[in-house]
């Protein structure tokens, strides 16, 4: 047995979990980090022998991932950080037990994660590479002054672990397959484009980039202030990284991805729009108070 934990969060994910969890037989611990599920999540857990640990959320940090790697029930150092819609292949973890068998040259290992879309395996367009097998001694996540915004979630958003130490990259990738309706895909990515929004405007998002390399750094710079990021993005997932030899469904994924960033943009824009609008009103609000309090002044000169 491999000798990591795995830790996957989980809500109602009995559409992937299944899948997520056959393909990890060979770790010597798998923890489902389950928040109050009402579908057959725990079921699914129990029959593939995973250990159910429930969380609920105080609605103060640490998050959900972060919780979980400082739980004592966790009895590797070493974790491999799921979520329930990634299946991690031969060739990963066999990579992973190579390494932890000659012991770890890093501190944590960025894994590639191929997407996918329809129903279709993408072998080009856009990538989600992230910090997910991490000696959870030297990982801990950022703050980004969130928990007040509206929907907020228990779970800790698009950002990387803080890790104290060099980072590596593992060679093999995963596959990251969301079988649940597109409805709920479209409705995570707006409560995704409400959250960048606002931490936008509050001026975070810098803060959490400052997390990674200086090569991340510039380049989630660079991109955040371009203008038309969603044109940019259908650009370089369809036309850069050849998406469109995956056909229709590497088509219709770099639309879906030009669309988030749409509503990212509209999202700002609404958000700027209703502190514009709060503020006239609060002029309007006190012009309307004055004129009140001069009444009776008037009156009596009259």
């Amino acid at each position: 047995m491999i000798p990591v934990s795995v830790v996957i969060p989980t809500r109602n994910e009995a559409a992937n979990l299944g899948y997520c969890l056959e393909a990890l037989r060979r770790f010597d611990q798998v923890i489902v980090v389950d928040s109050g599920s009402i579908d057959a999540t725990e079921t699914i857990a129990r029959q593939h022998n995973a250990e159910i640990i429930p969380f609920a959320w105080n609605r103060q940090y640490p998050k959900k991932k972060e919780w979980s790697l400082l739980h004592p029930a966790v009895r590797h150092n070493w974790v491999l950080m799921l979520d329930a819609d990634e299946i991690v292949s031969d060739k990963l973890v066999e990579e992973i037990a190579s390494t932890i068998a000659r012991g770890p040259r890093f501190a944590a290992y960025f894994i590639l994660g191929r997407f996918v879309f329809l129903g279709e395996p993408l072998r080009f367009g856009h990538c989600n590479c992230k910090i997910m097998l991490v000696d959870r001694r030297r990982t801990r996540f950022p703050r980004p002054d969130d928990l007040d915004i509206p929907g907020g979630w228990e779970v800790e958003g698009h950002y990387q672990p803080i890790i104290d130490g060099p980072i590596g990259r593992m060679r093999a990738s995963l596959l990251h397959w969301d079988r649940k309706p597109a409805a709920a895909y479209f409705g995570r990515h707006d409560l995704y484009a409400d959250w960048e929004a606002r931490l936008a405007k509050r001026g975070t998002l810098t803060k959490l980039a400052s997390t990674e390399s200086l090569a991340r750094r510039l380049m989630k710079t660079a991109f955040r202030k371009t203008p038309a990021r969603w044109l940019v993005a259908f650009l370089h997932s369809y036309v850069l990284k050849l998406g469109f030899l995956d056909g229709a469904a590497g088509f219709h994924f770099a639309m879906a991805r030009a669309f988030y960033y749409w509503q990212i943009a509209l999202r700002g824009r609404t958000l700027a729009a209703d502190a514009r609008m709060a503020e006239e009103a609060k002029g309007e609000s006190a012009v309307a108070v004055r004129g009140t309090a001069a009444s009776p002044a008037a009156v009596g000169r009259s």
